[in-house]
């Protein structure tokens, strides 16, 4: 259970706004709100009301002036106060939310006044491990709460509250009770032979296994596109000095945000920017061009550009086609040769002194000379797009090229259960290892009794997900992650 102390935060953004919410949690959260509470006629109701519902009146200071008669002159806020009692509430415990007028200075002024009343200060993300220890969610769906709060996109928020509903929860849960249900009647044949057969049970087994495993691959499968729906593609633009990699960067944004000369090698450092195309996010980084340079910061800049190529999710290699294949392109094709690539042959409205056959046929060239797997889009074919910066050209184009090399075309994301969590595709992964390990003592003709030793390491592992089977510095690590007030 969560500690007996009643705890206090500001639950909403430290700024300027119409409305700042106190938060308060805890045994005497009622008492020690109604000790700065009072109604418009200067009465401590809170203590006698019902639970989910709300009361207009005032917080007043009972510190500082308690010899003053007259209430109102204590006045600190005009409120609304919603009471939620245990457990009813989020944490299941007493809660209290004073809803006050918004800023910095009002909503400090409140929390002081609190605290100065018997709460103390919670812990970043106090509020939800209480009610992840007072069992009203498990931790997979705590996580969600904070992945909700920080989804950077729609793809990202569906899958978070999905998580939050408990979709990936119960599918857990289903897991390990077949998992629970094998190990049982393992033990159980081997303390009652007698009356409990195991004749036949290991080619049972083996294919209750397959299920299983098939059901945790397929949720392994999904890692990769949650990761991507929830951190959004990490995507480097390459190519050598004036291809127009800060022009499509600017064009992409929709701003000026990079410096755009007609100099070679304006940009020696990298800028990086997210950016969202309707439902794809991107983090985008602009890099130094690629080339052989004596200039130190400009090499600097080079050096950069080839650490965040080999990095990338996805590289967009800017090709100026008014100017000739060189070395500095050979190069550019060494570096990317297995990664997820869209070339964008730019500066189409000037005259073309490259051809898609030349650079495909230079991009062949590489390719055996190094030996790379080259991996365009993902459909075993060169992907170009023509774009002109200048032009505004090419951007719809660029963005159906993303979703077929990460989304075969089509993001779907409802009704799917997506794992966005790094912790939770090792926990999968894990699990998926000790029931293989099962099934090849199975293959070998092992004693049954080899079987539970990996048959409970799976279901530890998938218990990690949900929480039942954690320690407790994993959980302060998760909630110390937390905002405060949350």
């Amino acid at each position: 259970m969560a500690s007996s102390d009643t705890i206090a935060a500001i639950a909403t953004a430290l700024s300027d706004s119409g409305i700042g919410i106190i938060r308060i949690s805890g045994e005497k959260a009622i008492e020690i709100s109604d000790s700065v509470f009072c109604n418009k006629y200067g009465k401590k109701i809170l203590k006698n009301v019902q639970s989910h519902t709300i009361h207009y009146g005032y917080i007043f200071n009972p510190f500082d002036f308690p010899d003053m008669d007259d209430y109102r002159k204590k006045i600190v806020d005009e409120v609304m106060v919603s009471v939620f009692r245990a457990p009813k509430s989020y944490t299941t415990e007493d809660t209290v939310e004073i809803n006050c007028h918004g800023g910095i200075l009002m909503t400090q002024k409140i929390l002081k006044l609190v605290l100065r009343a018997g709460a103390r200060l919670a812990e970043p993300g106090e509020f939800t491990k209480r009610a992840f220890l007072n069992g009203r969610i498990d931790l997979s769906e705590a996580e969600a709460v904070m992945d909700i709060i920080h989804s950077k996109n729609e793809l990202s928020l569906k899958a978070s509250v999905s998580q939050l509903r408990g979709d990936l929860a119960d599918k857990i849960r289903i897991l390990r009770e077949d998992i629970i249900y094998e190990i049982a009647f393992i033990e159980s044949a081997l303390d009652d032979p007698e009356h409990i057969s195991l004749d036949g049970y290991p080619d049972r087994l083996r294919e209750k296994l397959k299920n299983i495993i098939q059901s945790i691959s397929s949720l392994l499968e999904t890692s990769e596109n949650g990761r991507i729906m929830k951190e959004g593609i990490s995507t480097v633009i390459v190519g050598k000095p004036n291809a127009g990699k800060s022009s499509l960067l600017n064009m992409i944004l929709g701003q000026e945000r990079a410096i755009v000369t007609d100099i070679a090698g304006t940009t020696r450092d990298v800028l990086e920017e997210s950016v969202r195309l309707r439902d794809i996010h991107l983090n985008i980084i602009d890099t130094a061009g690629i080339r052989d340079t004596d200039d130190i910061v400009e090499k600097i800049g080079v050096d950069r550009a080839r650490k965040y190529a080999k990095d990338a999710d996805l590289v967009l290699y800017v090709v100026d086609t008014s100017v000739e294949i060189d070395e500095n392109d050979k190069e550019i094709m060494s570096l990317i040769g297995d990664k997820k690539v869209i070339l964008l042959f730019n500066k189409s409205d000037l005259e073309q002194k490259v051809s898609e056959e030349d650079f495909i046929e230079s991009l062949n060239h590489c390719k055996k000379e190094t030996g790379e797997n080259l991996n365009f889009c993902g459909i075993g074919s060169l992907a170009v797009i023509h774009t002109s910066a200048k032009e505004n050209e090419g951007l719809e184009e660029l963005e159906q090229k993303i979703r077929e090399l990460f989304f075969h075309g089509e993001i779907k994301s409802e009704n799917e259960i997506m794992i966005t969590n790094i912790r939770h595709k090792q926990a999968l992964q894990d699990a998926m290892d000790a029931l293989k390990l099962v099934s090849k003592s199975i293959e070998e003709g092992m004693p049954e009794d080899f079987y539970s030793i990996d048959l409970m390491s799976a279901y530890s592992s998938l218990g990690l997900i949900i929480g039942e089977e954690v320690e407790d510095d994993l959980v302060e690590e998760i909630f110390s992650k937390f905002c405060m007030g949350k």
